[in-house]
């Protein structure tokens, strides 16, 4: 009877050791994230002590303080401070914007990904294109403005265009890197096993150029994001780039900046969803998870 009570004993123990371990891992990943949280809310709290500080400090009246941008803020969210022309519009603008990025972001990634898995794999692809795109890609997107105006005229269609020029080059160079990058081991393995055609490229090469793809979206995101303000700059009447560059005609700091906020908190939070889809194609790869 005591064997067998030893025995159990025996058998309990490493089961409530890995159940401590297991406890111990999920409470130091909650204490992490909270640390996350914490460490990145609070340095931007920091910088607007900091800016309060400095107007108080200097006394300027270019740049508003934290307070007046808060007040614009409202303002421009739910109306009732300045009842002026951008007053209650921001969800207005919100859609206008987006309308414009993500047109030409997903442009971009419908061109970019396909013709970037073609110059990465077919030699006669990149023996035509890569020259040319290497004379186009360091043209600035600004020195599109003029062109772009007289092929699309005022209006968002020009707007578009050149966040999809912003947006291209990083998904494009980002997956022929990725397809370039891919090891010609598995090419061999895979070619053992009898995979070939258009088999190897769906089982090897588009899964191994998954995290570059990935890569170059988000920062094609990122660009497209920044280059709206450009885009919003051939005559269109709304959306952020446009809240921002009336706020610099009228010198009203306090609304360019508003601008710039919204269009800040907009780009992070959909480039999480990017993350999030990140994080769950490439399940498989726990060294690409964020």
């Amino acid at each position: 009877m005591n064997e067998v009570a030893d025995k159990a004993l025996a058998e309990s123990i490493p089961q409530a050791v890995h159940n401590e371990t297991s406890a111990a891992l999920r409470r130091r990943r909650v204490l992490d994230r909270i640390r996350g949280i914490v460490l990145g809310a609070g340095f931007p709290v920091l910088l607007v002590i900091a800016w309060d500080l400095a107007v108080r400090y200097t006394g300027t009246r270019l740049i508003p303080s934290p307070r007046d941008v808060a007040v614009m803020m409202y303002d421009f969210s739910f109306g009732g401070v300045y009842d002026d022309a951008f007053s209650g519009t921001i969800v207005t603008h919100i859609l206008m914007s987006m309308e414009r990025v993500y047109g030409g972001f997903f442009a971009a990634a419908a061109l970019g990904i396909p013709l970037g898995l073609m110059i990465g794999r077919v030699k006669l692809v990149r023996q035509l294109l890569d020259p040319t795109i290497s004379l186009l890609r360091p043209i600035p997107v600004t020195a599109w403005l003029p062109l772009s105006m007289i092929f699309f005229g005022l209006g968002p269609n020009a707007a578009i265009f050149l966040v999809f020029l912003g947006a291209f080059y990083p998904i494009l160079l980002n997956t022929i890197f990725g397809v370039r990058s891919v090891d010609l081991r598995l090419f061999e393995a895979a070619s053992m096993l009898g995979c070939s055609g258009s088999a190897m490229f769906r089982q090897i090469v588009l899964p191994a150029s998954l995290p570059a793809i990935f890569n170059g979206l988000r920062l094609g995101h990122g660009f497209a994001w920044i280059l709206i303000v450009v885009g919003e700059m051939t005559g269109v009447p709304t959306g952020l780039g446009s809240v921002i560059m009336d706020g610099r005609t009228l010198s009203r700091t306090d609304l360019a900046i508003v601008g710039m906020i919204v269009i800040g908190v907009l780009g992070f939070l959909t480039d999480r969803l990017i993350v999030m889809l990140n994080n769950r194609v490439l399940a498989w790869s726990p060294q690409h998870h964020e």
